[in-house]
């Protein structure tokens, strides 16, 4: 098949999946550019390291006398090299401001799989897409699967770091070690199944529920955020603000000045997040927390102040 063709193949789906995943943080979206920031370390760094760790590993298991195969690498090194290669990155977000929570963990994960996803897909299209029949086999399932498995695996890696963000100091290390191991876990069982022909079937069906794991998991962070907004915003704005910003009536206009609208919506999540987390974190950055909580209010007091004089 023609290099264009399977390059767009590649590129195409998963810029799709990503945008899907970026619009369904409806509260909070995360910034463009670490967003793409995360997309490229899975596309190019993530891969570099993968090839990297898998060499290593190889040396190790000839060093100790283990006899390497198609099948164990497979099936073992690789899932422990590319969920460790992508989960680092994480490392880095998580100490971003905008890095809040669960969902934001999710969203950045997949963000890192689907990087790896791509660029997996393309090396597989060009490499063993000799014939179209074949070739567009290995689109349906590499587009359909594999590189979403890599976004499922990564994106739990990346709720279990939103956990451990502001988690107790005994948990901000276990979480993500926890995360990681469950990562491992889906890449596992995946390359497992698909390794041998009477198992192949059953990793569809495993994708599909670790899929459907994601989605819940997301719809249930996203609903402890409205809880959040709901719980956290009460007595700071008029409740019929609250309601409007925890419904789809946010992208609506007149409901506050249309040239403060987004800042309005923004400041106020943000300062609902500030408020829960100068909570969770109270010893060591409540300080820090409650100056940032004030300048938000007083962005907020000054919105509703002015609405009212007009």
């Amino acid at each position: 098949m023609p290099v264009a063709a399977s390059i767009a193949a590649g590129i195409i789906p998963m810029l799709t999946y990503l945008f899907i995943i970026w619009k369904m943080d409806k509260y909070e979206p995360e910034p463009i550019k670490l967003i793409a920031a995360s997309y490229l370390w899975g596309a190019v760094a993530a891969i570099i390291l993968s090839i990297a760790g898998s060499f290593v590993f190889i040396m190790f298991l000839e060093i100790t006398g283990v006899q390497e195969s198609t099948a164990l690498h497979s099936i073992i090194v690789a899932p422990l090299v590319e969920e460790t290669a992508k989960a680092l990155f994480l490392f880095v977000i998580i100490t971003k401001k905008d890095f809040d929570n669960i969902t934001d963990g999710l969203v950045y994960g997949a963000a890192i799989g689907l990087g790896f996803g791509m660029t997996e897909n393309i090396f597989y299209y060009l490499t063993y897409g000799t014939t179209l029949d074949y070739w567009l086999f290995l689109v349906f399932v590499r587009s359909g699967f594999s590189a979403v498995m890599h976004a499922v695996a990564t994106a739990i890696v990346g709720a279990f770091f939103g956990m451990a963000k502001y988690a107790y100091y005994r948990h901000r290390f276990i979480l993500p070690i926890f995360g990681l191991a469950i990562a491992s876990f889906i890449h596992f069982m995946w390359n497992y199944s698909v390794t041998f022909e009477n198992t192949f079937y059953w990793g569809f069906a495993f994708l599909i529920f670790a899929t459907a794991g994601f989605l819940v998991s997301f719809k249930l962070s996203l609903k402890s955020e409205q809880n959040i907004l709901k719980k956290e915003l009460k007595g700071e704005i008029p409740d019929e603000h609250i309601k409007i910003i925890i419904s789809k009536l946010r992208n609506d206009e007149g409901w506050v000045d249309e040239d403060v609208r987004k800042n309005y919506i923004s400041t106020a999540v943000k300062l609902a997040f500030r408020k829960c987390q100068s909570k969770q974190r109270k010893k060591d950055l409540g300080k820090l927390f409650e100056l940032e909580i004030e300048e938000l209010r007083k962005y907020l007091n000054f919105v509703n102040i002015t609405k009212e004089k007009k």
